[in-house]
């Protein structure tokens, strides 16, 4: 009964900081599309400029979308429709949201998946060819993550578009199937993710080789490359995995950029759609969808911690 109260009142306050996490993006997002200058009505309507629907259909679609009831009264029913379960039906395609969602999400959960594999590959080499080297090596090496960290997403989609579809004719330019389609899309996903795993893998990498566990193997006759990647490695991993947690949900957000560059089907791309379309269900669904891979992510993140360095379980656990 002593050791499971600690970890029920573990459990109980994440599950409360999920549930925060999750109406804080129901609201924002809410208050956001409302905040949005322009009558919503009129893009329900299609209102282009050779639109011009008569005052009786615009009341009539402001009453059916309960857009004639004060502010707050339609918050409460956002909020409320919401918490059991309806996502709704999308405004701009007429689809109920969740459909839409489970339509789009493979797409994306294979580009996310890939660009994460890319990331940690490149952070990985780098870090491992160039930290504990000569100084040359280190400066390229830190060099290489600075740059690549700053990449823009749209710059960077572009560059790679244009030299290695166009130009060289390795990948499809847009669209496509299979894992060729993928490449290109990744790479640019990952490319400014592995800069910034590059640099925080580093400074724990650094760290854990000036620790005793190190010295000791370099005398018992391990190599340099040995001790990096079997023994000091495994140490500076905490840093790069907390850090993985929020990259899956800044991935899922920059594939709104990355998903139209290449023009692939994703959440991404359908986000950035709704928006456009000032469509409040699909906008809360997506929106919804990254804040829950964010608190999911970073729960398999902590447990992951206590599988890599088993230190950092609670005696009782232990």
């Amino acid at each position: 009964m002593t050791a499971t109260a600690p970890r029920l009142r573990r459990y109980g306050a994440r599950l409360a900081g999920a549930a925060l996490v999750l109406w804080a993006a129901a609201t924002v997002t809410f208050l956001a599309l409302h905040l949005v200058p322009g009558d919503p009505v009129l893009v329900l309507l299609g209102g282009g400029s050779g639109a011009n629907p008569t005052p009786e259909t615009i009341a009539a679609t402001r009453h059916a979308y309960g857009l004639d009831q004060p502010l707050y009264a339609q918050y409460l029913h956002h909020i409320g429709r919401l918490v059991t379960g309806d996502l709704g039906v999308s405004t701009s395609l007429k689809e109920p949201v969740a459909g839409v969602i489970t339509q789009q999400l493979p797409a994306t959960i294979e580009l996310t998946a890939l660009a994460l594999l890319f990331a940690w590959l490149l952070a990985g080499a780098v870090v491992l060819l160039s930290t504990g080297r000569s100084a040359p090596a280190r400066a390229l090496g830190s060099g290489l993550e600075t740059v690549a960290a700053g990449l823009p997403h749209f710059w960077l989609g572009v560059v790679l578009l244009y030299g290695f579809a166009f130009r060289l004719g390795w990948f499809p330019v847009a669209g496509g199937t299979g894992i060729a389609a993928l490449v290109l899309p990744a790479l640019t996903l990952a490319v400014p993710l592995a800069g910034y795993l590059g640099q925080v893998t580093r400074g724990a990498l650094l760290t854990a080789l000036e620790q005793p566990f190190v010295t000791s193997a370099r005398m018992r006759g391990m190599s340099s490359a040995a001790v990096r990647a079997r023994r000091a490695l495994r140490h500076a991993l905490l840093p790069p995995l907390t850090l993985s947690g929020w990259a899956v949900g800044a991935l899922f957000s920059s594939e709104v950029v990355v998903e139209s560059v290449f023009a692939r089907q994703g959440i991404g791309r359908a986000l950035l759609n709704a928006v456009l379309a000032r469509d409040l269900p699909l906008v809360t669904g997506i929106v919804l969808l990254i804040a829950a891979v964010y608190v999911l992510v970073n729960l398999a993140v902590d447990l992951l911690h206590a599988v890599v360095d088993p230190r950092i379980r609670t005696p009782r656990e232990l």
